[in-house]
């Protein structure tokens, strides 16, 4: 090992207080919606908690990029986000209304998405921008395991809270946040006492450096693409675009027919994704899955992304990726209705058996489909407008998922589920044939790639 490393070793450490932080809000990421169903929210509510947990944290980004560019300080908003994170935990058990619940959540995606723009550059402080790749691989490894961590930690507690500890489903998870205020206020004092020097390097620097970084950061995306979408990818999409005086017509000028057509398809397909997972823990609740199983569907379909990240890579390498995009859509666009069937319908054990097989698949599919989605994007984007395409792009997966996320609960909540699912695949399907048209552009893209470089 170098010294170099050796002294990464030693300054990093305090990302175990933030990957601490991290698996209690991966595990309320879930047990939030359950417990609001405990308290007797219903589907429409529960997917009004998915989507503010986006909304809601997207000023908080911006608000605390600004403030962090004016003060040149890290470690204050690194603490207070975690210390917020704690206090939120804390005070959720006391909250008996799912309004509330959906008001505390809000709250803490607001506290948890303000720490992205001071992380990104606390990470790369003091190392050379060619070591920036790793760096940003190395946060969003420490994320995205904490994240996994904290679903791993609720469904063990949830297994054992009734059958060792005889505890109700509501005691339980209100024992549970409490863990996860107290694993957090752990994270602040690790944070605290191991926080390196303070940082030099200006936010105005990192802007114009990163964005190369973090669109080839394959590494960095695979652990994050484990996380729901989120504020954070917001706030750093919009940033990443630049847009300012005539960019906007600058790069409308720029945008080939097939580029402005995948990207209306991706807004709709994540519309699609989110308008059946926001009400899913809802219906399987009402199908009749215990917490415990909850959290285990969710982690087999976590674990199933994570493994195919790789193969998915090697596979868009190697064969057409339009192609493989097509057939992971076309998988959604038909699974999520029969989630739906079969969760209902069949009784158990198959029942369960068979879902927990369907989201396996969902979670393979994810990898295909956001492998796949980044490189058609840099494939149909010219390079003079590649950074903002991937900025717009991920905007709209954030924002078209909030969207998405309202629409299924409402569907959901009025007539029912199978037609929210039927909806959501709906969406999906019809997003495949705009996304894998025929391209009538010719050699549009480039056509503007040329006229870029002039």
């Amino acid at each position: 090992m170098s010294d170099a490393d050796e002294q990464d070793g030693a300054t990093d450490a305090w990302l175990y207080g933030w990957a601490l932080g991290y698996a209690a809000v991966g595990a309320a990421s879930l047990l939030v919606p359950l417990y609001a169903i405990d308290l007797g929210a219903g589907a429409f509510l529960v997917s009004l908690i998915a989507a503010t947990a986006a909304f809601a944290g997207a000023p908080g980004a911006v608000l605390w990029g600004e403030l962090v560019t004016r003060t040149r300080r890290r470690r204050p908003f690194i603490i207070v986000a975690l210390a917020s994170t704690a206090g939120v935990l804390l005070l959720l058990p006391f909250l008996d209304s799912p309004w509330t619940v959906l008001a505390a959540n809000a709250a803490l995606w607001f506290v948890v998405a303000a720490a992205a723009p001071v992380l990104n550059v606390v990470v790369v402080e003091g190392h050379e921008p060619s070591r920036w790749t790793t760096r940003f691989g190395l946060l969003n490894h420490y994320q995205g395991y904490g994240w996994l961590a904290g679903l791993l930690a609720g469904g063990v507690w949830s297994t054992l809270a009734g059958s060792q500890f005889g505890l109700g489903p509501l005691a339980a998870k209100r024992l549970f946040f409490v863990v996860g205020a107290t694993a957090t206020a752990v994270g602040v004092l690790v944070v605290f006492l191991r926080y390196p020097e303070p940082a030099t390097m200006s936010d105005r620097r990192f802007r114009r450096l990163s964005p190369r970084h973090r669109a080839a950061n394959g590494s960095a995306e695979r652990a994050a693409r484990a996380v729901p979408f989120g504020p954070a990818r917001i706030y750093w999409a919009l940033r990443d675009v630049g847009f300012g005086g005539n960019g906007v017509a600058r790069f409308r000028g720029r945008v080939s027919g097939r580029l402005a057509r995948y990207l209306l398809a991706a807004t709709v397909f994540f519309a699609g994704f989110s308008a059946f997972f926001g009400p899913l823990p809802a219906y399987l609740v009402d199908a009749g899955y215990a917490t415990d199983e909850v959290f285990l569907l969710f982690i087999l379909s976590s674990a199933a992304s994570a493994a195919a990240y790789a193969r998915a890579g090697a596979a868009a390498a190697a064969f057409d990726p339009v192609r493989l995009q097509l057939g992971a859509l076309l998988f959604r666009a038909g699974a999520f209705p029969v989630v739906a069937l079969v969760g209902a319908a069949v009784a158990p054990p198959v029942g369960p058996v068979v879902v927990g097989l369907l989201f396996l698949a969902l979670g393979a599919s994810w990898a295909v489909i956001a492998v796949t989605a980044t490189g058609l994007v840099s494939q149909f984007a010219p390079e003079p407008i590649r950074a903002q395409a991937l900025g717009i792009y991920t905007a709209i997966a954030s924002l078209g998922g909030g969207v998405g996320s309202v629409v299924g609960g409402a569907i959901a909540g009025a007539v029912g589920y199978l037609p929210a699912f039927g909806v959501a695949g709906g969406c999906v399907a019809v997003s495949a044939l705009v996304a894998t048209g025929r391209n009538d552009d010719g050699d549009d893209g480039e056509r503007l790639e040329r006229r870029g470089r002039q």
